[in-house]
């Protein structure tokens, strides 16, 4: 967040021109592809993501995606789990070959990502897809036709303090550079915190006026045995989906030498846990609940605390065994702050 950018000028809020148009949270895109939306999503643009095997409750993402009616195109760069699916399928550039700014992720400067090899074959960055469009679709606005060095240059706020000193120009001749701070920089020491208040709340006007407690407080997950009994009942079993060493979240996922690393897909289970079902290590297991299933070797290990199983993921389906990820059981229940998904909730 140190890195300011101009939101504004990337993203031309001012075109919408008082239109307000529907949008879908990516975390209930099950849902909203498979209900009976009026109208219905008849068509679908998918890039910088693969939804069916990342999204929550797979089975209903993966017959959203297979329906007949529904008009598919992936930009990717690998033949994902979602690419299975389309209708025209398009080649992404990778960040080797585009041009790019990065901002600042618990660091202090901003990064030019300048291209090492010109892009291969047909593949283009979603930005000239974007452009391409635009023209065919006759929109006229001068934005649609910004290059990506246009687009970078533009992404500066240049009026904010951090700022200072720092442009496209001078960033592409060096690759990097550290924000306008000082040497030593504690950037909280006097307060100045991103708060109505300004200082560091313990208690939140904030969020009392959006309805939520504004002190510090503990909510139980929606399916556990504090709030909900009966199911815990039938599915005693807490399941967590933490990602797995050698990918994160699914990319990475299909190349040859991580998946060696990873093996096959498995769930951590204590020996108490364990013992209670007959499991031992190595034995594949059946993780299920009113969701799903997914096919999984067991690792018996007191590194998973009694009641909850951990799968480290998330797999593609197709490497999967049975062709079922962990999201096979995970909830499009979202969070009540941000309305997030509830991966854990499980």
């Amino acid at each position: 967040g140190m890195f300011e950018k101009d939101t504004q000028a990337l993203q031309h809020p001012e075109l919408l021109a008082g239109r307000a148009p529907r949008t879908i949270n990516m975390s209930t895109i099950g849902d909203a592809l498979t209900a009976a939306n009026d109208p219905p999503i008849r068509a679908i643009y998918v890039y910088n993501s693969n939804p069916v095997a990342v999204a929550p409750e797979s089975s209903k993402v993966q017959a959203g995606f297979a329906r007949e009616d529904l008009f598919c195109v992936v930009h990717e760069i690998f033949q994902t789990d979602t690419a299975d699916h389309a209708d025209i399928l398009l080649p992404a550039t990778t960040q080797l070959e585009q041009i790019d700014i990065h901002s600042s992720y618990g660091h202090l400067y901003a990064l030019a990502n300048n291209p090492a090899i010109a892009p291969l074959g047909e593949a283009k960055p979603n930005t000239e897809v974007f452009r391409l469009l635009a023209a065919r679709m006759g929109f006229s606005e001068p934005c649609f036709r910004d290059s990506d060095e246009e687009l970078a240059r533009q992404a500066f706020n240049a009026a904010h303090p951090r700022a200072a000193g720092l442009d496209w120009e001078a960033l592409k001749a060096t690759g990097f550079k550290r924000l306008a701070v000082p040497e030593t920089y504690a950037p909280f020491a006097e307060g100045n915190f991103p708060t109505l208040s300004g200082k560091c709340e313990l208690y939140s006007e904030a969020l009392a006026s959006e309805g939520h407690d504004p002190l510090p407080t503990f909510v139980p997950p929606r399916e556990s045995v504090a709030s909900n009994p009966g199911l815990a009942r039938r599915y005693p079993l807490a399941f967590l989906s933490p990602p797995a060493r050698n990918f994160l979240n699914s990319s990475f996922a299909n190349l040859p030498a991580f998946v060696a690393e990873e093996k096959t897909p498995h769930l951590d289970i204590h020996p108490d846990d364990a013992d209670a079902r007959g499991i031992r290590s190595g034995d594949s297991v059946r993780v299920f609940n009113d969701r799903g299933s997914l096919l999984v070797q067991a690792r018996v290990t007191d590194r998973a605390r009694r009641g909850v199983v951990v799968a480290p993921s998330v797999w593609w389906r197709r490497l999967a065994p049975g062709g079922e990820n962990a999201n096979a059981v995970t909830s499009q229940a979202l969070t009540d702050m941000g309305h997030g998904p509830t991966f854990y909730d499980c």
